[in-house]
């Protein structure tokens, strides 16, 4: 029949075209889902706040707080904080851990740190040379992964950064131990927190790899002791340097050392924290040796942790550096990423145990806010 050709035909359009807009539509549907499903799957933030934290001294005196203690309810509570100590000239430094154990945006920070109980911050002093504060400024932005104190960064200052490090540590962080690190050391992190997590009898902990040494009287060595005369030939026992832990109430006795004013006021992201940077004790001039000497006056248990100072990876090691030649390791960033191909996991998404992709390739959270002030009154 001469019309059958040309209704097939119809029928055969119209079939095409039901098929090209089903395609279509099955094709929107799957892409919304993707869409949809995309911000779960990139682990995207949900709280942009930023991370850093500038700490600054408010040497105006408090009027409401005096002769209180008031410490803030709200401070972020984590097993332990991890603070790692760098400076300016260090940029290739952190830029080795962030290629190797240290998370290198927000996202892997926070996931690090539900795995492990573990936060963990960069802390910087100032410089007056405005083009490495600058510079500063820019990668703290990018990063966002800094606690900025208002000291000068000097190596000679280095027993008043750390000081100012364990309070600015204990206004924002609710923790059972605070660390302090080098930025020259390999750490496994999930070994560290297992370290942190077991159980102890006393509560005043100092965690470290323990040492006794001579002391240095050349005025031109790098840790020659201006004070040896009151120290004898050999030091007392203490943590060496690169990293060792303080339990919460050993902080919180280094903080509360002149306690007559103290106060926390984290009103939201804004902490403007009132304390007294005590003067009053003695300051030796390597900040190992002046936090050993405070602690045989506080009554700590010294636990001596031989893992913490691993000359190389093993299946036991919790923190690896060259003894001593710890502060300045040569070719660090090739160094670092040999002992991340020995160690296993070798990331810290293998520790998260995720089989997402790298959050490195996910851009840092755009921040919302300005990083929040920390101020310490200066008595």
């Amino acid at each position: 029949m001469p019309s059958l050709p040309h209704r097939s035909f119809f029928n055969s359009r119209q079939t095409i075209s039901s098929r090209r807009s089903s395609i279509l539509i099955l094709a929107f549907l799957f892409f919304a889902f993707i869409v949809f499903l995309k911000p779960f799957r990139d682990n995207r933030c949900v709280n942009t706040n930023p991370r850093s934290v500038r700490v600054t001294w408010d040497r105006s005196t408090p009027t409401t707080t005096a002769g209180r203690n008031v410490v803030a309810d709200d401070r972020h509570k984590v097993m332990a904080f991890v603070g790692i100590q760098t400076g300016f000239r260090s940029v290739g430094r952190r830029q080795s851990l962030r290629k190797t154990w240290f998370p290198s945006d927000p996202n892997g920070l926070q996931r690090l740190e539900e795995a492990t109980g573990l936060a963990f911050r960069f802390v910087i002093g100032r410089t007056s040379d405005k083009l490495k504060m600058s510079a500063l400024k820019r990668e703290m932005a990018e990063y966002d992964d800094f606690i900025h104190l208002d000291i000068e960064e000097e190596y000679s200052k280095l027993p008043y950064k750390t000081l100012a490090f364990f309070k600015a540590a204990y206004a924002l962080f609710d923790a059972e131990f605070y660390v302090k690190a080098d930025d020259d050391i390999y750490l496994r992190p999930d070994r560290l927190s297992l370290l942190i997590a077991k159980e102890r009898s006393h509560s005043q902990t100092y965690i470290g790899c323990m040492k006794k040494g001579p002391v240095f009287t050349d005025p031109k060595l790098k840790w020659y002791e201006p004070l040896s005369n009151l120290l004898g030939k050999e030091y007392f026992l203490h943590a060496y340097g690169p990293i060792y832990a303080l339990s919460a109430d050993v902080v919180q006795s280094l903080v509360a050392l002149k306690n007559n004013r103290q106060a926390f006021l984290c009103p939201q992201l804004y902490c403007f924290v009132h304390l007294t940077f005590s003067r009053r004790f003695r300051m030796f001039s390597n900040e190992d040796v002046t936090i050993g000497a405070w602690m045989l006056a506080m009554n700590v248990n010294h636990e001596n942790i031989h893992e913490l100072c691993s000359p190389e990876c093993t299946s036991t090691s919790i923190a690896v550096w060259d003894i001593p030649k710890c502060s300045g390791m040569i070719k660090l960033c090739e160094v670092l990423l040999r002992l991340r191909e020995i160690a296993h996991p070798t990331r810290y998404d293998d520790v998260v145990e995720t089989t997402a992709p790298s959050s490195l390739a996910t851009p840092p959270c755009p921040h919302q806010s300005p990083p929040p002030t920390l101020s310490f009154f200066i008595h």
